[in-house]
């Protein structure tokens, strides 16, 4: 795939680094499910839990995925639970709409 960004717009540019950023957390997040799940079954094999043999609990009921990110650093999110972060807020009243956040 070959993009040209000599004649990209730089509001083109922005919303193309926008989803690549998006498409690289969901990747991370993809593999690092993927690790924990072959690490579980793993300690499963072997007669153990995770928590057995690292001491800690393993949370899995309680932890909400982010539904809206930043787009000008998307390592900010929120879940859309409870109050809104400042710079949703200040999205919002930029006359950008909640779904235009959405990850």
């Amino acid at each position: 795939m070959s993009i040209d960004f000599d004649n990209m717009s730089l509001k083109e540019m922005r919303d193309l680094r926008s989803r690549l950023d998006r498409a690289i957390n969901s990747y991370e997040d993809r593999k690092r499910r993927e690790a924990l799940a072959a690490i579980e079954e793993a300690a499963r094999e072997h007669g153990f839990n995770l928590a057995d043999l690292t001491g800690t609990k393993v949370r899995r009921n309680g932890t909400v995925a982010p539904k809206y990110a930043n787009p000008d650093d998307p390592t900010m999110t929120w879940t859309g639970r409870g109050r809104k972060p400042r710079w949703v807020q200040e999205s919002l009243e930029s006359g950008k709409q909640l779904e235009d956040l959405a990850i």
